[in-house]
C-alpha cells in the first residue's frame, strides 16, 4: 500500500511541473488551455516538490509534508480548475492518507504515547547491585544454574530492558495469523514498569497494540488502521494479568532481577521451581521450568485470565510460555524465540499458541561488564 501511494503521489507531483512549464513557457503544452501567471506557476512547483517529497517520506513524517503538498496542490488546481480539475482525485487519495498518517504516527497516536511513556520510566530507572554467588544462596536449584548460565552472575541486576521482536498472532485457536513487529521496554525496581507496542496486519489492514503497565493501572488498546478502537481493556483483571506479564519478562529478559525480594520461592525438584511475585496490591504466582543445562524453557501460570475479544470480560485460564533456541546477546544467554499459550479449564494438553516471537534486538542498561 506504501509503495502504490508513493507511486502515485510521485507521479502526481511531476504533472504539477506542468504548470510552472506553462507559466515560464519552457514548453507549449496545448492541453493547458488556462492561462498561469509566473507566482501561480512558482505554486505549482513548491506544490510539485511538495508532492514528490511525500511521495519518499515514511508515515511518522508524511501526513504532516502530505498537509502541507495536499494543501498547496488543490490550490493551484483551483486556479487552473477547467484544466486540472481531475487533479483532485488522487488529493483525496492523499487527504485519506494525510489522515491515517496522523492517526498511525501523531501526537495522539499509540506510537506517540509509547513514545512519551518510554522516556517518562527511563527517566527514573536505576540498576541495582551486582548479582554474586552470594544473592544465589537462597534460591532453588535449577533458579541458581538459570542465573549462571544466563551470565547474570557478575552483572548489575538491569534497571531496564529495552527489545525488539518479529512474529505472528491471532485471536483464537481457529484464527488465521497475522505477521507482526514490536518493540518493549521494561524497566525494574520497587515498582517495575511495562511497555508494549505492536503493529500486525489483519487481512492487510494494519492493527496498532499498546500495552501499557505504569504505576497501579495496566491498559490494553487495540486500534484498527490507527483510527478504530477495538479493544480498551483495564481494570482489576487487566492489573494482574499484566502483573503475571511483567514477572514473566522479568525471567525471560532479566534473570539477574530473580534474587529480588519481590520474589519468594519454593523448590520443587532439579528442574522446577515456583515462584510467587509482588508488585503493588497484586500477587501472582507462577512454575518456572528448566531443561538440565540450566536454560529456561517455560513458565506456567494460572493468574493472567484471558481478555475476550472486546476486552470487556476476563475467563480464568492457564497461561504459558515455552520458550526456545537460546542464543548470546552480548553477554547474556537468552532464548531467542518464544510463544504464550492459552489452556482451556480441565484441559491436560498443550493448549494453543496464539503468539509466536523471535527476539530481533537486546539492550540492557545498564551495559554489561566483564564478569567477578
Amino acid at each position: 500500500m506504501r509503495i502504490a501511494l508513493g507511486v502515485l503521489l510521485g507521479l502526481h507531483g511531476l504533472i504539477h511541473l506542468a504548470g510552472f512549464a506553462k507559466a515560464f513557457a519552457l514548453v507549449d503544452l496545448a492541453t493547458l488551455t488556462q492561462p498561469i501567471s509566473r507566482p501561480v506557476g512558482l505554486l505549482w512547483l513548491f506544490a510539485g516538490a511538495a508532492m514528490i517529497t511525500t511521495a519518499l517520506l515514511p508515515w511518522r513524517l508524511l501526513w504532516i509534508v502530505g498537509l502541507l503538498a495536499l494543501t498547496t496542490s488543490q490550490v493551484a488546481i483551483v486556479t487552473s480548475w477547467a484544466d486540472a480539475r481531475f487533479g483532485t482525485l488522487p488529493n483525496v487519495v492523499l487527504l485519506l492518507a494525510v489522515v491515517y498518517g496522523f492517526a498511525a504516527r501523531g501526537p495522539l497516536s499509540l506510537p506517540a504515547g509509547y513514545a512519551a511513556d518510554t522516556t517518562r520510566i527511563l527517566h527514573g530507572a536505576r540498576p541495582g547491585p551486582v548479582v554474586t554467588e552470594a544473592d544465589l544462596t537462597p534460591l532453588p536449584a535449577p533458579v541458581q544454574r538459570y542465573l549462571r548460565t544466563s551470565g547474570a552472575v557478575g552483572q548489575p541486576r538491569p534497571g531496564s530492558v529495552r527489545v525488539r521482536w518479529r512474529g505472528r498472532i491471532r485471536a483464537g485457536a481457529a484464527d488465521p495469523w497475522m505477521p507482526l513487529t514490536a518493540e518493549q521496554v521494561n524497566t525494574y525496581g520497587p515498582s517495575p514498569s511495562r511497555l508494549f507496542l505492536l503493529a500486525a496486519t489483519m487481512k492487510g489492514v494494519p492493527v496498532a497494540v499498546y500495552h501499557r503497565f505504569i504505576g497501579a493501572a495496566a491498559t490494553f488498546r487495540v486500534r484498527l488502521l490507527s483510527l478504530l478502537p477495538i479493544i480498551d481493556a483495564r481494570g482489576p483483571e487487566m492489573n494482574r494479568a499484566e502483573t503475571v506479564t511483567l514477572f514473566n519478562d522479568l525471567c525471560v529478559l532479566a534473570p539477574g532481577r530473580l534474587v529480588d525480594p519481590a520474589i519468594r520461592w519454593e523448590p520443587i525438584d532439579d528442574t522446577h521451581a515456583r515462584a510467587t511475585f509482588t508488585r503493588g496490591d497484586q500477587t501472582i504466582s507462577a512454575e518456572l521450568r528448566f531443561d538440565p543445562s540450566g536454560m529456561l524453557v517455560d513458565f506456567v501460570s494460572d493468574d493472567r485470565a484471558r481478555a475476550s475479544a472486546d476486552g470487556a470480560t476476563f475467563t480464568p485460564a492457564r497461561w504459558s510460555t515455552p520458550l526456545a533456541a537460546p542464543r548470546g546477546y552480548g553477554r547474556y544467554q537468552l532464548a531467542s524465540r518464544g510463544e504464550a499459550r492459552w489452556h482451556e479449564p480441565g484441559d491436560p494438553g498443550p493448549g494453543y499458541a496464539y503468539i509466536e516471537l523471535e527476539l530481533l534486538a537486546y539492550q540492557v542498561e545498564p551495559a554489561a561488564t566483564s564478569a567477578r
